[in-house]
Order: C-alpha cells, then structure tokens, then sequence
C-alpha cells in the first residue's frame, strides 16, 4: 500500500513521515487496503473543494473521496484542513499533530465504506476502538456526540 502525503505547509510536530507511518498503521488496523492519498491544506481550499463536491459554501475539517471500484489497489484521497485541525487541538487540548491522526483515521473510516451519518453508531463504534489502539484522544464522532466540539464537518465523497 502507497502512502503519499501532501503538506501544503509545515506544522509543528507533524512531519510528512510521522503522518505517512500513522496512515499505515491506521490502514492496518482498520483493515483498509489500497493506497491513499492525504493531503493538508487551508480552509479556503477546503472550502472550494467542499462547495464543487458536496454544494456547501463553507470550510470543513476532513473530507474523504474514495476511489471508483475500478481504481485498482487504491483506496482514495482525504483532504485536511490544517487551520482547522489547530484551533480544534487548541480547544481540546491535545497536539495539533495528534488532531491530523485524529482526522485522518476518520477520513480513512469514510474510505472503508463507514458513514456516521446512516449506519446507526458503527463507524463511531469502530472509530472508538481504533482510537483507543492507536492511542489518539477523543474523536469527532464522540465529541459531536457529547458536546465537547462543534459538530464534525467531515463528509464522505464519491469520486
């Protein structure tokens, strides 16, 4: 499986390779074969990238684009939104590194075929689990869940 991981910017604490070997592991652990592409940009792009697929004119935190059936040993794309993932880290108090892994292992759940929004707790069920293996703080589905963050903006594209 190929990794490659795009970082329009450095963040602190987050190096390309860090971020390459937790996607690997994250695949690993949930079972996702393919290869992925990551990549981190602003909100403004993401915000583009969000209106032209989903038709919301708004700036969202992760979104996934999971390859056609015919890709052939790829599983798809996440899109971050680095801004984002900061200020959340900044409000919850954990690493802004840690907030991308945290947003990756949810794009990465999208990719696998998991939807929070239809599949009544699994995906939020399987994302608490490998959270929990792979050592990551609370995620975006439980703190929706329980109040502690605004509500995820992730989405799940079809490419």
């Amino acid at each position: 499986m190929e990794t490659n991981v795009i970082l329009k910017r450095p963040l602190p604490g987050l190096s390309r390779r860090r971020l390459q070997t937790f996607v690997k592991r994250a695949c690993h652990a949930s079972g996702l074969k393919g290869g992925i592409t990551v990549l981190l940009t602003r909100s403004r792009e993401m915000r583009s990238l969000n209106s032209r697929f989903r038709g919301k004119d708004r700036a969202t935190d992760v979104l996934s684009f999971p390859a056609s059936a015919t890709a052939g040993g790829f599983a798809g794309d996440i899109a971050i939104a680095f801004d984002v993932a900061a200020r959340n880290a900044r409000q919850l108090g954990h690493s802004v590194a840690q907030e991308v892994e945290i947003l990756a292992l949810h794009g990465l759940l999208h990719l696998a075929g998991y939807d929070h929004e239809s599949d009544h707790g699994e995906m939020a069920r399987k994302e608490q689990r490998l959270r929990a293996r792979l050592r990551l703080p609370t995620g975006l589905i439980e703190r929706s869940s329980n109040g502690t963050a605004p509500p995820p903006a992730a989405a799940r594209m079809r490419a």
